[in-house]
């Protein structure tokens, strides 16, 4: 599958600025991480569900971003960053919006040669106001302190999956979850003032890995998860693993432990295959 290492090349690159004029290859306060982790799974969803693209390729369904979600039961209302769904019905049929090969040149994408030529391949999927959610993605990412951050990025995810469902309880509910397994991390929270030639060097932080990362791996598995409609939880979580010390060096994968195994059932290649199974028999007749 094709996310992960799309995802780490991309965010290798440097590409958000802050307030002092450095940039960053992650930002907390930038949600480019979130949306190109979304982008990365749809695009491996195009490719091994065979019925969504027969869906796309029939106009009969659209993304969204940044969809706000209304829960019926609670009146909470939450943003996801990206659904796939069946526009309204006075919007049927228009190919009007971006595509999905434009939002990757909106966030600068970064594919190889035999990745450009597969998403050539795949039909327009494009953006269209929000009719009926199909799926509902949400990203985050734990970079540091990640003892603190745990507990707190387990609420976000908790409170979207019971927004999504309260909205739309056919809707299935991924959660892409990227945690860093970096032994040191540059944060741009401790580094608020010019960086850079002649400037004094970086506050860099250490992180106590692996434990740091095996607890937060810990803490997104205590998620809930559902089976299917008329219960509470996640139908799909994928964790990923990277080194990134947000240094300006390459950011890598990290394939081994505390990274879930691939045949975990928190791994990205067990979210997919989850979310293609689970997207073909919920729409089988659309």
């Amino acid at each position: 599958m094709d996310g992960p290492a799309i995802l780490v090349r991309t965010m290798s690159v440097p590409s958000v600025v802050d307030e002092h004029g450095n940039t960053w290859q992650y930002h907390s306060r930038s949600d480019r991480h979130s949306k190109v982790a979304c982008w990365v799974t749809m695009f491996d969803l195009l490719q091994h569900c065979a019925l969504l693209r027969r869906h796309v390729a029939e106009g009969t369904v659209a993304f969204g971003v940044n969809h706000e979600f209304s829960d019926f039961r609670t009146r909470r209302t939450k943003k996801l960053d990206l659904v796939v769904h069946r526009p309204r019905t006075e919007l049927a049929g228009e190919r009007a919006g971006r595509t999905f090969v434009d939002l990757a040149g909106t966030l600068d994408v970064s594919l190889d040669r035999e990745a450009h030529a597969r998403l050539r391949e795949l039909p327009d999927l494009r953006e269209s106001a929000v009719g009926t959610v199909l799926m509902a993605l949400e990203a985050k990412a734990c970079m540091t302190k990640h003892r603190g951050s745990g507990p707190r990025l387990y609420d976000e995810l908790n409170s979207s999956h019971i927004t999504v469902h309260g909205a739309a309880d056919q809707a299935i509910a991924v959660a892409f979850v990227m945690i860093n397994g970096a032994s040191t991390f540059v944060s741009p929270d401790s580094n608020r003032r010019p960086l850079g030639e002649g400037q004094p060097l970086p506050n860099v932080t250490s992180l106590r890995q692996p434990g740091a990362t095996e607890f937060v791996v810990s803490k997104v598995s205590e998620l809930p998860t559902r089976t299917r409609p008329g219960y509470e939880g996640y139908d799909a979580i994928g964790i990923v693993v990277v080194d990134c010390p947000n240094d300006g060096t390459p950011i890598t994968m990290i394939e081994g432990p505390p990274a879930p195994n691939p045949s975990s059932l928190f791994s990205y290649e067990s979210m997919i295959r989850r979310v293609v199974h689970q997207y073909d028999f919920l729409n089988a007749n659309l």
